[in-house]
C-alpha cells in the first residue's frame, strides 16, 4: 500500500550546489578545471578543530579529528597555486561567478544582498587544506513553479568547491586540488516539499533554471544534491552529495522507509523494557574461543595479534537482522559506525551467526561467555585492541539510539538510492567571518545589467527550439533538460548537419553511451564541435558518431581526427561505395530474382553492415535503388 505522506508529516528541503563554467577559480586566477596530469607536489596534513568565537567546537569537526587522519594533498601548477595549498591568502572574489550567481537569484525572483560578506564554515575531513569552506550568500527569497505549486527559495549563496578524494589507505586519505576553489552556487529551498515524487520534480526544476544560464559545468560530480528529510516522530536528516537528479526522489522513499521502521524498533524495545542504561559498554575479551575458527576475518586478526572483543544487547534479540530500506539493516548501521570510530572492516552479530565460518558451537561458547539469554543478542570485532574498543563503543551508542528511535545525523547515498551513515550532524559553531577578503557591494547598475540580459526560462527556450531549429517536441525537451543546450545552438551555427541529428547524439546518443559504462563526461566541447564538422564535411558519416565518442572518451587527450583514422571511419568515396555495393548485388542474385523491388531492405541491411561509418545511408540507398533499377525490369 503506497505510504500517505501527508499522514507521516514528510518535511523535505533540498540543497542544490552546481560548479559554475568560469574562467578562473572563486579565489584566485587558476583555472577552473580538473587536471589530467600526474601531480608535480605533495604536502602532508594533520587538521584539528578550533573553538568558534563562543567558544564552542563544532562536533563533525571533532568527529573527523577523532579518526586521527593523516592528508596528502596532490596538486600540479596548472590548476592550483599557493591559495589552494593555504600559503597565501585569497585574492578578491570572482566577479563573473558573482554575476552567475546574481542572475540566477533575478531569474527566481529572489532578493540579492546589499553587501556580500564571505564567511567560513568549518570542514577538517580534509577536503579543504584550511580545515574550512569559503561561502557568502547571493540572495534570499524567491520561488520556483513545479507541477504541485509555489516552492520558496531561502538562500542563494556562491562557495567554493572542495577538494577531490582520490582514495585512502589506513588512515590516510589523498586529496587532489584541482577542484578546491572551483565557484560552486547553492540553491536551498524552504522545507516545504511534501513528497519523493515533488523533492525529484523540485531538484529537476532547479537544474534547468541553472542550465539556463549557460554557465554551469557538466559531468558527473559537477552537480550535486544534499536533501534534508523529516517526519514526525522521527529526526532531521542530511544526506549529503546525491549526484544524479534521477536518485533524489529515491533517496527521499528510501530514507522514510527506514525512519519508520527505525521507530518500530524503538516501539518495540520499549515494549520490551529496555532502557539506555542497561546497555552498558562492558566489553569481554573472547579471542581465546575463537583461536581455531573458520572465520577467515577473525583468524586474520588474530595472526595480526589482534583481539576479539565482544559486548552483550539485552533485549535486542531479533532486531538487529530487521531490514530498514532494501539491503540495509539495524546491524548495517551499526556496521558503519564501528567503521568510522573503529577503524575496522565490520563486525558480527548473532543475528546472523553461524555464519561466515564461525560454527554454532562458537555462538553457543560465545553466548555462555556471557551470560546471555534468548532475548539478547552479542556483537563481536576481531582487530587491533584499540580499534576493536572504539568499534564496539560506537556500537553501543548506536543501540541505545535505538531506544530513542532515529538519531539526527549526516548520511551518504549508495548507487541505489539507500543511505549510509557518514557522521554526526554539524553544529550552528561551525560558521564565523573571513577576515581575508573585504565586502562586496551589490550596486543597483550591477543588477540592472544583469536584469537586461537575463537568459531564456526553460519554457521559453522549449518553444524557440521547436521552432527555430524544426524539432519535435520530445527531442526539445530532451536539449532543454541536459547539460549540451549551448553546445546545441553553437554547433548547429558552425556546422551544416541536420540540427536533428546534432540534438539526436548530445541526448539520447550520450545518454545510450553512459548506460553502456562510457565515461562521456570526459569528453571536451571542442571534440564534440569538431566531430560534427567533420560530418559536415562529408569526412565521416553520422552513423559513426557513437563510435567515434567512444574513443574519444577513452583516449582524452587525442582528436576526432586521429579516433576516424584509428577506427578506419573516414568516409568512402562514391566509387569506392559502388563497388562494395556491386560485391554485395553480384553475392546476392537469388535474393534479387525471389523478392524483386523488395529485396531493397535486405539489401540496404547487406551493404550497410560492410560501411556503417563509412557512408552516408542516404547515399547507399540512392545508389541500390538506380542499380537495382535495370535488373528488377528484366
Amino acid at each position: 500500500m503506497p505510504l500517505d505522506y501527508s499522514n507521516l508529516g514528510l518535511k523535505v528541503g533540498l540543497e542544490i550546489h552546481q560548479q559554475l563554467k568560469t574562467k578562473s577559480k572563486l579565489f584566485c586566477q587558476c583555472e577552473s578545471k580538473l587536471s589530467t596530469r600526474e601531480p608535480e607536489i605533495t604536502l602532508a596534513r594533520r587538521l584539528r578543530p578550533t573553538q568558534s568565537e563562543l567558544g564552542q567546537v563544532d562536533p563533525a569537526a571533532l568527529f573527523e579529528f577523532q579518526k586521527g587522519k593523516t592528508i596528502i594533498y596532490e596538486a600540479d601548477r596548472d590548476t592550483t597555486c599557493l591559495v589552494e595549498m593555504d600559503e597565501e591568502p585569497p585574492h578578491p572574489l570572482n566577479e563573473e561567478a558573482v554575476d552567475v550567481s546574481l542572475t540566477v537569484a533575478l531569474m527566481v525572483d529572489a532578493h540579492p544582498v546589499d553587501e556580500i560578506h564571505v564567511m567560513r564554515k568549518i570542514v577538517i575531513d580534509g577536503s579543504n587544506t584550511t580545515g574550512f569552506q569559503r561561502t557568502c550568500v547571493i540572495a534570499l527569497g524567491g520561488e520556483i513553479r513545479v507541477e504541485s505549486g509555489a516552492i520558496p527559495i531561502q538562500t542563494i549563496c556562491l562557495e567554493e568547491d572542495a577538494a577531490r578524494n582520490t582514495g585512502a589507505k589506513e588512515l590516510t586519505t589523498f586529496y587532489r586540488l584541482d577542484r578546491l576553489g572551483i565557484p560552486l552556487i547553492e540553491v536551498a529551498t524552504g522545507p516545504v516539499i511534501n513528497t519523493p515524487s515533488e523533492a525529484g520534480g523540485v531538484a529537476f526544476t532547479i537544474g534547468r533554471i541553472l542550465r539556463a544560464t549557460g554557465k554551469v559545468r557538466r559531468g558527473i560530480g559537477t552537480i550535486r544534491q544534499d536533501v534534508n528529510i523529516s517526519i514526525r516522530g522521527g529526526a532531521l536528516i542530511e544526506i549529503k552529495g546525491v549526484s544524479k537528479l534521477e536518485l533524489v526522489s529515491k533517496v527521499v522513499e528510501y530514507e522514510v522507509q527506514r525512519q519508520l521502521n527505525l521507530l518500530k524498533i524503538r516501539d518495540e524495545l520499549r515494549s520490551r523494557g529496555i532502557v539506555k542504561e542497561a546497555i552498558g559498554d562492558d566489553l569481554i575479551d573472547v579471542t581465546h574461543l575463537f583461536k581455531e575458527s573458520s572465520c577467515k576475518v577473525i583468524r586474520a586478526a588474530i595472526d595480526r595479534n589482534g583481539i576479539v572483543y565482544a559486548v552483550k544487547l539485552p533485549k535486542f534479540n531479533g532486531l538487529l537482522k530487521t531490514e530498514l530500506a532494501p539491503g540495509i539493516r539495524l546491524g548495517t548501521e551499526m556496521a558503519d559506525r564501528a567503521k568510522f570510530w573503529g577503524r575496522v572492516g565490520g563486525i558480527f552479530h548473532t543475528d546472523e551467526l553461524p555464519a561466515y565460518g564461525i560454527s554454532a558451537s562458537e555462538v553457543d561458547a560465545l553466548n555462555r561467555a556471557l551470560n546471555v539469554s534468548s532475548e539478547d543478542a552479542v556483537v563481536i570485532v576481531a582487530d587491533k585492541p584499540e580499534n576493536a574498543r572504539d568499534a564496539l563503543k560506537a556500537v553501543v551508542e548506536r543501540a541505545q539510539e535505538a531506544i530513542d528511535g532515529v538519531p539526527s545525523e549526516t548520511r551518504g547515498p549508495n548507487p541505489d538510492g539507500t543511505t549510509r551513515y557518514t557522521r554526526p550532524r554539524p553544529g550552528p559553531a561551525r560558521m564565523y567571518p573571513e577576515t581575508d577578503i573585504p565586502p562586496v557591494p551589490i550596486t543597483g547598475d550591477r543588477l540592472k545589467r544583469i536584469r537586461a540580459s537575463l537568459p531564456e526560462m526553460p519554457d521559453q527556450k522549449l518553444t524557440r527550439l521547436i521552432n527555430q531549429y524544426k524539432l519535435n517536441k520530445k527531442l526539445a525537451e530532451q536539449l532543454v533538460n541536459s547539460d549540451f543546450i549551448g553546445l546545441f545552438e553553437e554547433i548547429t551555427q558552425e556546422v551544416k548537419v541536420p540540427t536533428s541529428v546534432v540534438a539526436a547524439t548530445l541526448t539520447e546518443t550520450m545518454k545510450s553511451l553512459e548506460r553502456d559504462g562510457v565515461e562521456v563526461e570526459n569528453l571536451t566541447d571542442e571534440q564534440l564541435k569538431t566531430t560534427f564538422k567533420l560530418v559536415g564535411q562529408n569526412l565521416t558519416a553520422k552513423e559513426s558518431l557513437p563510435d567515434i565518442l567512444t574513443w574519444l572518451a577513452k583516449h582524452v587527450d587525442s582528436s576526432p581526427e586521429q579516433a576516424i583514422e584509428t577506427l578506419g571511419l573516414k568516409m568512402l568515396s562514391r566509387s569506392q561505395l559502388e563497388t562494395i555495393i556491386d560485391e554485395v548485388l553480384s553475392k546476392n542474385p537469388d535474393l534479387i530474382r525471389e523478392r524483386g523491388p523488395d529485396a531493397l531492405g535486405s539489401l540496404m541491411s547487406l551493404v550497410m553492415r560492410e560501411v556503417r561509418g563509412k557512408a552516408d545511408a542516404k547515399v547507399v540507398n540512392e545508389i541500390l535503388r538506380k542499380k537495382l533499377e535495370p535488373i528488377n525490369k528484366k
